[in-house]
Parts: structure tokens; C-alpha cells; sequence
């Protein structure tokens, strides 16, 4: 695994996509902060794993419904009475 910063893999791009096709991982870095990973076309293929719902959506706990009651023009409108004239 090759770290790179932004301006190296710009530069000698056609160098590190190379060793990406010979099987090697290529970190992006911008600043000492990993941003990307090159990695060869297929390398994951199979490690994303989807499952099946083990159960329903009417299973799943659900908060209880907001019972606020407000009236939105009159809050903008109390928001705003200092700024009136």
C-alpha cells in the first residue's frame, strides 16, 4: 500500500495507476489526511454484504408523534418584532 499526496498522483498518475493494475492499494492523502483509496477494479466485489429485513417495518419502534401545536406565522412574526420599524 503506497500513500501519495494530491500533487504526486497528479503528476506521475499514469505511474500509480500502474501499480494499482499490479494489484497495489494507492492512498490519497491531502495534507497527512487520507481523502481516497485507488484500488484495483474488482478488488471488492463481495465485501459489501446485503441482508434481508429480519422483520417488518410495523416491528421497528417508532417515537411518538409531535403533538407540538404552533402557529408558524406567528412565531416569524414574534422573531421579527424587534427588527419592526
Amino acid at each position: 500500500m503506497r500513500h501519495v499526496g494530491t500533487a504526486d498522483l497528479k503528476a506521475h498518475l499514469s505511474e500509480h495507476l500502474h501499480a494499482v493494475r499490479g494489484g497495489e492499494i494507492v492512498i490519497v492523502m491531502d495534507r497527512k489526511e487520507p481523502i481516497a483509496r485507488i484500488v484495483p477494479f474488482g478488488a471488492n466485489e463481495g465485501g459489501l454484504v446485503i441482508r434481508a429485513a429480519t422483520r417488518s417495518l410495523k416491528d421497528v419502534p417508532m417515537p411518538p408523534p409531535c403533538t407540538l401545536v404552533s402557529d408558524p406565522v406567528a412565531l416569524i412574526a414574534e422573531d421579527r418584532a424587534d427588527r419592526l420599524l
